[in-house]
């Protein structure tokens, strides 16, 4: 496939815009967050060509972003951004993705490495054995269906209530871990089925829970403020979302999505793109809908955290309260929010799609902790399971820029086919192994799909996004055991 040839304006060394002039009916610029390297894998994908279209759509406003995790993906690019104004704007499910709330939640803990090293592999497997994962697996929590739309109504707060963590934990998850305007009637009742055995298990495919070992810290200040001390503490970062529950609600809302393109009169370049007006029933409908998916996935990650306390518990036979198991932060990488921004010097309520980007709010925002209020919002943004992960902070120039946004990752260089065509899941295992990694799977051919060589260096990434200025870094930590579903 030939390298997209569409126009290109250099701003500066990070930032890239597609003239709203490139295709007619672009209501917004393009505006593209990469550096060169980054810029010619971007092209070679096409994907510049999904962030002129999302500047198609109705009541947009500022620009289509895209971060330098961008790829390709269904309507949207995953590392796409975009806002839209309440008034004449849409919600598109393309701009969430079928994984609703996929995101990521980081425990800090007291232990060194020194002192994790030699029992890897008994914490590795006690994990493996505590936390349901993969393909169909279900999960420990045996609920009612009536109590399964108690959970996606209240969100990791039914957890909490029922003993799986704290209050503490909801005050370090982006909004406190329940999203309002869920409403289970918007579900479907082939969504309620596949929901009901999945709560509280770990998906395949990118879905991880991490042990990693803290490397290098670039903001003393801001790490401290996170319970991050320095080289060679341990954290965990766990990353799953709604698993097939969040899949089955985007599947049906795009349905109606595609019927309503047509009863509102919406010109659209790609159907994939399928949207109503946020203010009509098909809009209202998807919004509460991915609410409760957005609800279940905070759900099921305060399980997990609280099944990973309990194996580092069994493990070194100490509480997690001595073992200094502290939630950082939990955030969303795919959701649409309600929120207030400055658009052109007013004040303007918009819905922001996020899909594979992670909220960025700066210092002193309303709605980040007040633990956080001096340092800015935590930003999660793991990379591959070979190399590492960092920490970092939101800014207010993102505030200012790109609607409180950053990356969400490393962002895929592969298809998972590809990969597989190419690396054995063996092999990769193998390597892990040989760099002191250690893995635990129930399927060794999936882990070719997750190799590093199918991911952009997230270290090129997160320059990126720190010198333009959209997040800060904090820290960076390497993986020392891995599970993948």
């Amino acid at each position: 496939m030939p390298h997209w040839q569409g126009q290109l304006n250099k701003i500066d060394d990070f930032r890239w815009e597609i003239p709203a002039s490139y295709k007619p009916g672009m209501r917004v610029p393009g505006l593209i967050y990469a550096s060169e390297a980054i810029l010619r894998s971007v092209r070679e994908e096409q994907t510049p060509e999904q962030v002129a279209n999302v500047a198609f759509l109705p009541g947009i406003v500022k620009s289509s972003f895209a971060m330098p995790d961008i790829h390709w993906g269904y309507g949207f690019p995953i590392g796409g951004v975009a806002a839209m104004s309440l008034k004449g704007g849409v919600i598109s499910p393309g701009g969430v993705g079928y994984d609703i709330n996929c995101g990521v939640r980081l425990l800090r803990t007291s232990l060194t490495e020194a002192e994790v090293r030699p029992r890897i592999s008994s914490l590795i497997s006690s994990l493996f054995a505590n936390i349901p994962s993969g393909v169909g697996s279900e999960g420990k929590i045996r609920v009612s269906r009536k109590e399964m739309n108690e959970l996606i109504v209240d969100g990791a707060r039914w957890a909490v209530k029922r003993g799986f963590g704290s209050d503490e934990d909801l005050d370090a998850t982006e909004e406190g871990g329940c999203m309002k305007g869920a409403d289970p009637s918007s579900i479907t009742d082939k969504a309620m089925k596949r929901r009901l055995p999945q709560a509280g298990t770990l998906r395949s495919g990118n879905h991880f829970i991490e042990i990693q070992v803290v490397k290098e810290v670039f903001d003393d200040g801001a790490a401290g403020v996170m319970g991050i001390n320095g080289a060679g503490q341990i954290l965990v970062l766990i990353h799953t979302g709604s698993r097939g529950f969040g899949h089955q609600v985007c599947t049906d809302h795009l349905r109606v999505m595609e019927a309503a393109v047509s009863k509102y009169d919406i010109r659209l370049p790609d159907r994939q793109l399928a949207c109503a007006p946020i203010e009509s029933k098909e809009g209202k409908d998807y919004f509460a809908a991915m609410a409760c998916a957005a609800n279940y996935a905070w759900c099921n990650r305060q399980c997990i955290a609280h099944w990973v306390r309990e194996s580092f518990s069994k493990v070194f036979d100490r509480t997690p309260q001595s073992l200094g198991m502290r939630q950082v932060y939990d955030v969303a990488h795919n959701i649409a929010k309600v929120e207030e921004h400055t658009v052109e010097g007013q004040r303007l309520r918009v819905c922001v799609h996020r899909k594979g980007a992670t909220r960025a709010f700066p210092p002193r925002h309303p709605d980040i902790p007040k633990r956080y209020a001096e340092i800015g919002q935590p930003v999660l943004i793991p990379g591959d399971m070979g190399r590492c992960s960092f920490i970092a902070v939101g800014t207010d120039r993102a505030m200012e820029e790109t609607f409180g946004s950053t990356c969400h990752g490393a962002g895929r260089v592969l298809s998972r086919s590809a990969a597989k065509r190419i690396l054995r899941g063996k092999d990769v295992a193998l390597e892990l192994e040989s760099r002191g990694i250690t893995i635990k799977t129930g399927n060794i051919p999936s882990l070719a799909e997750e190799a590093s060589r199918a991911y952009k260096d997230v270290c090129q990434v997160i320059d990126v996004v720190h010198q333009a200025g959209i997040s800060k870094k904090v820290a960076m930590a390497v993986p020392i055991g891995v599970i993948k579903g």
